[in-house]
């Protein structure tokens, strides 16, 4: 496929994602402007940040009066979920010039990565791949900072529109697209681990429940994978065990 193909495919691709990203920044735009963000203060947080968990963070701890302090170590802990995606999508961006992989990177958020790794694994390793991830990244960039921009000029039209639970529209998306991958028993027994931890920690602070859901995943999943498969053999043939 040519570099516009695979753009367009990245831009159609993405749109199951729209569904739930819209609404999210709709209500993050309300509550920047109901805690005193100005238009341009809420829309150049969605523009240069890019994080929606972490703004919402930030819009909250600055109405508690935090320090600056605080509100950077809270979102860097809420964002080390970053580490893991871009740990798994590095091998797919070897040899790329570094303006690509800082732009990709900047543009690596929850969604671009499920939709970005589900493409690699059914169509792996591509030389102009990046491409494909450049569309996404682009739709749904330029969704979030739209929907944050109506939400601060007429969220607060609608009246309590934040409790009317349009964040789901995000899970049903991201359940839509993870569970098809699923396709052995370690990835099934790696999804399970994860979701039974992220049940049993949702409670702790700065969402570190989501640090130990993946990394209980992937340690389930890991284990698995290494007792499923076969024993390396020796010359001679001998199974060797280590």
């Amino acid at each position: 496929m040519s570099r516009n193909q695979l753009y367009v495919r990245g831009l159609r691709d993405s749109v199951p994602m729209l569904v739930g990203i819209a609404p999210f920044g709709i209500i993050f735009g309300t509550l920047a402007g109901v805690g005193g963000l100005s238009l341009w203060q809420a829309v150049g947080m969605s523009m240069f940040v890019y994080a929606g968990s972490a703004q919402f963070i930030v819009i909250s701890l600055m109405g508690a009066g935090a320090s600056a302090v605080v509100i950077l170590l809270t979102t860097f802990i809420v964002n080390l979920r970053h580490v893991l995606y871009s740990a798994t999508l590095q091998p797919q961006v070897q040899g790329l010039p570094q303006r690509w992989r800082l732009l990709l990177a900047f543009w690596l958020t929850d969604e671009t990565f499920a939709v970005v790794q589900r493409y690699y694994l059914v169509h792996g390793r591509q030389p102009l791949a990046h491409w494909y991830w450049l569309g996404v990244a682009s739709a749904l960039y330029t969704c979030w900072v739209g929907s944050s921009l109506v939400g601060v000029l007429f969220g607060q039209a609608v009246p309590d529109m934040a409790s009317w639970g349009l964040e789901f529209a995000m899970l049903a998306t991201f359940i839509g697209i993870v569970v098809p991958l699923l396709r052995n028993q370690p990835q099934i027994a790696a999804a399970l681990a994860a979701g039974a931890v992220a049940l049993m920690t949702w409670s702790l602070p700065y969402k570190l429940g989501l640090m130990a859901a993946a990394f209980s995943g992937i340690a389930v999943g890991v284990l698995l994978e290494r007792r499923q498969s076969p024993h390396p053999q020796d010359a001679s043939g001998k199974e060797v065990h280590s």
